[in-house]
């Protein structure tokens, strides 16, 4: 596979191009696999589009498809098609290629075309990244997810702390439990990860009235829009910042550097009672770990190790754990969003910029 630069498709008729969204092109030529009814080839066929189409994006759903389509009219020369990965590409050169959300992502499909930019849907890269073909662009969800994941990491702190998942048992059981429970309010919160999920989280945090220490990487001062000025302490601070900390949030991304993070030496240092919310990578803690707590910590999971958890696991009935099936970007913010996101990388790509959220690889 090959990278190949952008280099218009000029109309048989002379008339100016068009936006269009349509279905995969079919009847290929033998020459260079593109529509005779539909597609206009360059000189050296390395370039095969519908009359009048100078970028080709192509995305998983018609749903997708009608959300870029929402965001307003198309730049001239622009064509949207629905390719999931799962039949021939439609094209031999494609500038803009979306894989499926969830599920399988067929990238040996890329194999033999020309790719300009694969865009992923998720924040995260580490199960995909080594995938992408080499040479071919890849650029990560960042923007789209952030909001819905920080608004889950929210509801997970709070269900723990207001133990929500006691009275749904006693609605069900049709007791009337009343009980004290602990507040968001006045709680010392240490968010372990200060990317984009984790400022959400602490936009989010600002309005609860909570004491918030940020830990990332390397230290430094960050400015979250609605709390100001947050000193970020080093990850090596960790172990010295765990004790004091009554609701730990995690946002790290996944790899070696954070693989096992909390482990049972770190989960030790928490203090009693203390909650663990996990919305940043499941591998991020040790689960035997976890469960070998017993509840003398909680957590509060939307991403373990492993997923799906399999049946019979001992997490399934740890006590004091609290988990969601890695749900924190699947929300209905998600679709308008990753359609924004798309339009600005067709956008940037016609403009010959470098396209948003690049990864290396």
């Amino acid at each position: 596979m090959t990278l190949a630069p952008l280099r218009p498709a000029v109309p048989r008729d002379g008339g100016p191009p068009r936006s269009t969204i349509a279905s995969p092109a079919i009847a290929e030529c033998t020459t260079c696999g593109s529509t005779r009814r539909r597609v206009v080839c360059s000189e050296a066929h390395g370039r095969a589009y519908a009359r009048g189409v100078s970028l080709l994006v192509t995305v998983p759903t018609a749903e997708l498809a009608a959300d870029i389509a929402a965001q307003g009219p198309l730049p001239d020369g622009v064509e949207v098609q629905v390719w999931d990965m799962t039949t021939p590409p439609p094209a031999p050169r494609i500038d803009i290629v979306v894989p499926s959300y969830l599920g399988r992502q067929r990238f040996s499909a890329l194999d033999g075309i020309e790719v300009g930019l694969v865009q992923g849907q998720m924040i995260g890269y580490e199960a995909v990244i080594d995938r992408v073909p080499a040479g071919v662009p890849f650029a990560n969800a960042a923007s789209v997810h952030e909001p819905a994941t920080a608004e889950l990491a929210l509801a997970l702190t709070l269900a723990a702390q207001r133990e929500l998942p006691r009275f749904v048992r006693a609605q069900d059981a049709g007791v009337w439990d009343r009980a004290f429970t602990s507040s968001l309010a006045d709680r010392r919160v240490l968010l372990v990860g200060i990317g984009g999920v984790g400022k959400a989280v602490a936009r989010r945090l600002a309005g609860f009235e909570t004491s918030i220490t940020a830990v990332a990487q390397t230290a430094r001062t960050e400015h979250v829009e609605g709390v100001g000025e947050v000193a970020v302490h080093a990850l090596a601070d960790l172990p010295a910042l765990l004790p004091d900390a009554e609701i730990v949030i995690l946002s790290l991304p996944g790899g070696s550097a954070t693989h096992r993070l909390f482990d049972a030496d770190m989960l030790a240092r928490m203090a009693d009672g203390a909650l663990l919310v996990n919305v940043g990578r499941g591998t991020l803690v040790d689960t035997d770990a976890l469960v070998a707590e017993n509840g003398r910590i909680r957590a509060a999971l939307d991403v373990m190790d492993p997923e799906p958890l399999p049946e019979g696991h001992p997490l399934w009935t740890t006590p004091g754990v609290l988990f969601t099936p890695h749900v924190g970007g699947a929300s209905t913010a998600m679709n308008p969003r990753i359609a924004a996101l798309v339009r600005t990388q067709i956008d940037r790509m016609l403009g010959g910029e470098e396209p948003a959220n690049l990864i290396a690889h």
